[in-house]
């Protein structure tokens, strides 16, 4: 597809507890969140692996919302696996284990045909696998990095290298100090494009979403739910609606990157209202785009 999306991330099986109710095998990990988001605005290419157990069920659904899962690998195994109990605070979570199972072995492949695919986003993996797989790619139109305080803290020296070639960085508050050694928002950006990134977006939870362009500055507030169900596929959720709005996008200026940013709050606000994947399943395009434009209406005076 012309216009179509690769994500490169985790597959996984999550045991999740909130106040407001307990899933156990529930579908995860960045790839599968990212895709379903992404899904509704255009068919995204998965490069992933999971183990035998990996239910064929999923698999259809993902196919079902026109996720193209060629790169999916299917290893002897079982499947990556994480546990965590959130709080009253439902920003605030405790990892109970975390299983790698097979996903300890990834080495993204890209298949040949997904290779010349226009956008890239790269899940939240190891900076060397990131960096394997944009040896992989050719000439992306553009590229958009998820990680984390773990890598930063670890593997600074590949993730450095990773920044500077993307497009788009997007990252939290803690993760912006940590990289940028600057607590104020502003000095922190600032530094953080000098790393080599055009474009950054600093992700704030129920707060919504920071878009630095150059030295232009946009900010999307979460779009309101009565009840966060379960928020732990909602960063990847946001950056596949970003990312799969782009995809639409004839320029990538700040004028996209805006309304970008908004569809990324909104298929966000879809995924925390139920666990797992279930708030981007049943979704139709109108119901984004009634949120979609209750949302621009917050911002707009």
């Amino acid at each position: 597809m012309s216009n179509s999306v690769l994500v490169v991330g985790s597959v996984a099986f999550d045991d999740v507890e909130t106040p407001f109710g307990k899933r156990e095998d529930a579908l995860g990990g960045s790839a599968v969140f990212f895709s379903m988001a992404a899904s509704h605005f255009t068919s995204p290419r998965m490069v992933g692996v999971a183990g035998t157990d990996y239910p064929d069920e999923a698999l259809a659904m993902l196919e079902q919302h026109n996720v193209d899962i060629r790169g999916l690998e299917i290893v002897e195994g079982k499947t990556f696996r994480w546990g965590g109990v959130y709080h009253e605070d439902i920003n605030q979570r405790d990892t109970l284990y975390t299983d790698l199972n097979v996903f300890a072995d990834f080495k993204p492949v890209i298949p040949q045909e997904y290779r010349q695919t226009p956008f890239l986003f790269l899940g939240n993996i190891q900076p060397s696998l990131q960096l394997d797989v944009l040896d992989q790619v050719i000439n992306p139109k553009y590229i958009a990095l998820d990680t984390m305080n773990l890598w930063i803290n670890t593997t600074l020296d590949d993730l450095l290298k990773v920044i500077r070639k993307v497009d788009l960085l997007i990252i939290n508050d803690s993760e912006l100090t940590l990289l940028s050694k600057e607590t104020n928002l502003l000095s922190g950006l600032e530094k953080l494009h000098t790393m080599g990134p055009q474009h950054i977006v600093i992700k704030k939870g129920e707060h919504g979403a920071f878009l630095s362009y150059d030295t232009k500055l946009f900010y999307a507030p979460a779009f309101p739910v009565r009840q966060a169900t379960d928020p732990t596929g909602a960063g990847d959720s946001f950056a596949g609606g970003l990312m799969g709005f782009l995809t639409s996008c004839e320029k990538i200026n700040f004028t996209a990157l805006k309304k970008a940013l908004v569809y990324g709050c909104v298929m966000g606000s879809f995924a925390v209202e139920k666990f797992s994947t279930d708030g981007l399943i049943q979704l139709s395009r109108e119901q984004i785009e009634i949120r979609y434009n209750a949302l621009r209406k917050l911002v707009t005076i």
